[in-house]
């Protein structure tokens, strides 16, 4: 397959020109806000800064566009989930938090928008709490990335950028 300047395919690059760059929003729930100071033991010490400076960089770096959201509040996140449909948003990556296993709304805001999405735990959410192991977006999920700490966030932003 014939390559261009950057070393990219050249169909996929020129694809990527015509629709501009891929667009990919991240969603943080409740307290990721309190990262790197909040039970490091569970949850690291990088804060959500880190992990989205990382994240924004990483998208650049293969000509992608990612933003990142967080917010304590269910309604706010529903908001930009809603938002991210009319912003063509290709992609999302979703750490419910504590919504996981709560949020019916959320829920059906993801299905509402029909875009594709990750779901992406720091911790094992299985190896937790019996009330922690039941998730309302997993069977809604292009995958489930759990118990990699932060890792987790750039492995499914990996599989996203390599998605046609």
């Amino acid at each position: 397959m014939p390559k261009n300047k950057s070393g990219a395919d050249a169909p996929q690059a020129a694809a990527r020109t015509r629709r501009g760059p891929k667009k990919i929003l991240v969603l943080h729930g409740p307290n990721l806000n309190l990262l790197g100071s909040r039970e490091p033991e569970i949850y690291g010490c990088k804060t959500l800064a880190d992990i989205n400076r990382r994240l924004i960089a990483l998208g650049k770096a293969a000509g992608a566009i990612v933003v990142c959201f967080q917010s304590n509040n269910e309604g706010a996140l529903i908001d930009r989930v809603q938002q991210s449909k009319k912003e063509q948003v290709a992609y999302l990556i979703v750490n419910p938090a504590g919504l996981t296993h709560t949020s019916v709304a959320l829920r059906d805001a993801l299905a509402g928008v029909a875009i594709p999405f990750i779901e992406v735990h720091l911790s094992n959410i299985h190896a937790r709490e019996p009330f922690r192991r039941h998730s309302y977006f997993s069977d809604q999920a292009a995958g489930t990335i759990c118990g990699l700490g932060s890792r987790g966030y750039e492995l499914a932003l990996q599989f996203i950028l390599q998605q046609a």
